[in-house]
């Protein structure tokens, strides 16, 4: 087993936000502050939907190579459709990352005003019933977000509404991961130190070891192990930037599973999301204060950053 001590990251329930949302707000805001990350149960998320999303994502991913290749698109970025194994590289790495995965993004209507934005989604001819598994299933991490980022806004003193605008129509992307078997000698690690690039991800599938963060107060790493069923929801850059730091994204990583098991596949499905496009991503003035002065002084639109940080991790060339 690894032996990375545990972070005490709470355990909270959304299901209390109905019942006192300030108190939600405020446990949820000060575990991001403490951790950048939060622990959430009942999310509301069918179990159902989780259990056949999990299915499609194995059998997907047991496709032969020349199969899924043919839906990775070159020069993409990765936005939608297949990314092969050892394509992206975290920020300032030596090794790319030891995963494959599968990018879905919001399904717009003909003619939308963000369709140049936003690519369409690659859908596969096989699993059976992919498409809507993953429709389904993305429409249910929206919705799940909208009620975190609502808590969000009431932490910040915002309108509990505040980000509806934002992020109506956002640029947000359901990733199917696959972590294959990796040999004891494998350079790297299955997802090397990083952050995330969006307002906040959240999570299913951190129940296999292997997911640690980087604690700010220590410099230590500490793994993070929810229980079963709840959901990992961390705070991204652009939530970072948005809120002058207030709200820390923190690193985090994917340590090579202990010997015993690193013949066996991990699978996870991280949901990064976005604001719309043209969200000006730009400093809220509570956040700014004579000790912690404004540190983006210039406010760039989530397009804009999200171009800059795709080149950064080798999805998109310069």
């Amino acid at each position: 087993m690894l032996d990375t001590p545990l972070a005490k990251v709470p355990t909270l329930s959304l299901a209390d936000q109905a019942v006192d949302p300030d108190r939600f707000a405020a446990d949820l805001g000060g575990s991001f502050r403490r951790f950048g990350f939060a622990i959430v149960a009942d999310h509301g998320i069918p179990d159902d939907l989780i259990a056949r999303a999990w299915a499609q994502t194995e059998a997907l991913f047991a496709q032969p190579d020349a199969d899924k290749r043919g839906y990775y698109v070159e020069g993409a970025g990765g936005a939608r459709g297949y990314t092969p194994f050892k394509t992206e590289i975290a920020k300032d790495a030596k090794h790319v990352d030891l995963k494959e995965f599968w990018h879905v993004g919001r399904e717009l209507p003909t003619g939308h005003r963000y369709a140049g934005e936003m690519a369409p989604n690659i859908w596969p001819a096989q699993p059976d019933g992919f498409k809507e598994t993953f429709v389904e299933l993305f429409r249910a991490f929206d919705t799940a977000g909208d009620k975190l980022l609502s808590a969000i806004a009431r932490d910040l003193g915002l309108a509990p509404d505040w980000f509806d605008l934002a992020v109506k129509d956002g640029n947000s992307v359901l990733r199917l991961l696959h972590y294959p078997p990796i040999p004891m000698d494998a350079e790297g690690v299955r997802a090397g130190a990083h952050e995330d690039i969006n307002l906040i991800t959240l999570l299913l599938g951190a129940e296999e070891a292997g997911l640690e963060l980087l604690d700010r107060d220590s410099g230590n790493w500490l793994a993070i192990k929810p229980p079963e069923g709840a959901m990992v929801v961390n705070v991204g850059d652009m939530l970072q930037r948005l809120t002058n730091h207030v709200l820390p994204s923190t690193t985090h990583r994917v340590v090579n599973p202990p010997p015993e098991r690193r013949a066996h596949s991990r699978y996870s499905m991280p949901f990064f999301l976005h604001p719309a496009p043209d969200f000006l991503i730009k400093t809220l003035p509570q956040t700014v204060t004579s000790s912690n002065p404004n540190r983006y002084p210039t406010p760039i639109t989530a397009h804009d950053y999200l171009h800059e940080r795709l080149v950064e991790i080798g999805l998109i060339k310069k």
